[in-house]
């Protein structure tokens, strides 16, 4: 169970950098129009590969995850990125997070916490 933790952690951290590489390079490419210019921002935009190379890591671990071990246990350990998304939002993005989706989310960690205990 720990080489589970630890592996679904490290995805879970691939799949939240792929987001935040994702939001940064949404904010630098402006409004979206279907012209060559904005396509041509979208090729030479480092936080979208960023973001890309992030996200086949996660799923080159989610896959080695899914075979070797049991799918409902697997699967709820992704809610480990809830955590992960909610510090880069506060830390990275400066937004204020309200109190509930705190309780939301260690509602959830608590869900997991049962689900690998099994």
């Amino acid at each position: 169970m720990l080489k589970l933790l630890i592996i679904s952690t490290i995805q879970s951290l691939f799949l939240v950098s792929s987001q935040i590489f994702l939001k940064f390079a949404m904010v630098r490419m402006g409004s979206f129009s279907w012209s060559m210019a904005y396509f041509k921002q979208i090729v030479v935009n480092w936080q979208l590969a960023l973001s890309g190379i992030s996200i086949a890591l996660a799923t080159a671990l989610w896959m080695y995850i899914l075979k070797h071990f049991e799918f409902s246990v697997a699967y709820p350990m992704i809610s480990i990125s809830y955590i992960f998304g909610m510090l880069a939002s506060v830390f990275i993005f400066q937004e204020s997070v309200p109190i509930t989706r705190w309780v939301g989310v260690a509602l959830i960690m608590i869900g997991v916490v049962f689900v690998a205990r099994h």
